[in-house]
C-alpha cells in the first residue's frame, strides 16, 4: 500500500493538470516526487529551498494573485518554524491556502525531535478560521486533499506514515459513528482508529471517527452523548494529548460530563527508536488504550 504522502503527491500532480489555479510550493522535502509536475508546470511548482518562512510567504503571495497554493514540508517545518508567517501572511492578510505536512508526531524518529511535531494542531488552535484534516488512510488523504485544494479557506492536512488497515468514506466534515453503545463515547482521530477499535472490542461504548478535527463536530459529540444525565468522553488523538478537550468541554457545556484526553505526551523521548516504540511509549497501542479507557469509563 502506498503511504499518505505518496498519495498526496500523485493526487496533487493530477490536480495541477486539471486546475490552472493550483500552485505547489516546496522546501526541498518531496521535491523528487514532484519532478514530473515541475517539468509539466514549471511556473506553478516552485521549490524555495530550505527556507520555510519563504515557503509560507511565497504561497501567500500566490494566493493574493488568485492562485490556490499548496505548501508542503514536514509538520515541524510547516507549522512550528514559520508560525509567524502562517499567522500573518495567510491569516492577517485574509487569504486561503492549503498546508500539507508529513512526519506527524513521531513518524521519522531517526530525524530526532527537530522532525517531530506533536504540537502542530494545538498551535494552529491559537489562530482563527482554520480547517484541520487528519486522515487515517491514503484513500482518505486523497479525498481530503482534493476537498482542501478545491475549497477557498485555510486548510491544514496532517499526513502520517501510521495508517488504519482500511479507508473509510469522508463525505462530510463531521464525526462518523463506527460503533454504538451506552457506556461512554470514544473519539478516535485519524490513524488511531484501528487501535481504538481493538482497545474497545467487547465494550459497550460508542466509537466516533474523526478525520476532520477543526471545526470540531460539537453537534455530533452532543448527539452521541445521548439524553442521559451525564456523559463520559475519551479523546484519542495522534498529537499532543488534550488538544481537543476544550472543544469537547464546550460541546457538552449543558451536561455534566468528564473528558479524558489521550495522545502524545509533552516529554521528549530521547531514545528515538522506531515509530512503533513511540506509539507504545505514549500509551497509544491497543493494550495500553484499553487499560486507560476501561479505567476511566464507568464499568
Amino acid at each position: 500500500m502506498d503511504t499518505m504522502r505518496d498519495r498526496f503527491i500523485t493526487t496533487t500532480t493530477r490536480l495541477l493538470d486539471e486546475d490552472p489555479r493550483i500552485t505547489v510550493v516546496l522546501a526541498e522535502i518531496s521535491r523528487d516526487g514532484f519532478q514530473q509536475a515541475e517539468r509539466a508546470h514549471p511556473d506553478r511548482v516552485v521549490n524555495v529551498g530550505i527556507r520555510e518562512q519563504l515557503l509560507i510567504g511565497a504561497g501567500a503571495g500566490m494566493a493574493l494573485t488568485g492562485a490556490r497554493p499548496v505548501m508542503h514540508t514536514f509538520a515541524s517545518f510547516l507549522v512550528e518554524r514559520p508560525f509567524e508567517q502562517v499567522k500573518l501572511d495567510l491569516g492577517h492578510q485574509g487569504v486561503g491556502g492549503v498546508l500539507v505536512s508529513a512526519g506527524a508526531s513521531y513518524d521519522w524518529p531517526a530525524g530526532g525531535f527537530t522532525h517531530m511535531s506533536p504540537g502542530d494542531v494545538a498551535l494552529l488552535d491559537t489562530l482563527d478560521d482554520w480547517t484541520v484534516h487528519v486522515p487515517g488512510h491514503p484513500d482518505e488523504a486523497e479525498a481530503l486533499v482534493r476537498r482542501a485544494v478545491r475549497g477557498e479557506g485555510r486548510v491544514y492536512v496532517r499526513l502520517s506514515l501510521q495508517s488504519n488497515s482500511t479507508g473509510r468514506p469522508v463525505g462530510g466534515p463531521g464525526f462518523s459513528t463506527v460503533r454504538q453503545g451506552t457506556g461512554g463515547v470514544v473519539i478516535a482521530v485519524g490513524p488511531l482508529l484501528d487501535n481504538v477499535l481493538a482497545a474497545t472490542e467487547g465494550l459497550d461504548t460508542t466509537v466516533l471517527y474523526a478525520t476532520t478535527v477543526r471545526p470540531f463536530d460539537a453537534a455530533g459529540l452532543r448527539r452521541a452523548a445521548g439524553t442521559g444525565r451525564s456523559a463520559d468522553v475519551v479523546l484519542v488523538e495522534p498529537y499532543l494529548a488534550g488538544t481537543s478537550t476544550g472543544a469537547a468541554n464546550d460541546a457538552l457545556a449543558d451536561l455534566p460530563h468528564r473528558v479524558l484526553g489521550l495522545g502524545v505526551g509533552r516529554g521528549e523521548l530521547r531514545r528515538y527508536g522506531q515509530m512503533a516504540d513511540h506509539i507504545e511509549a505514549h500509551g497509544l497501542d491497543a493494550r495500553a488504550l484499553r487499560q486507560r479507557i476501561t479505567g476511566f469509563l464507568p464499568g
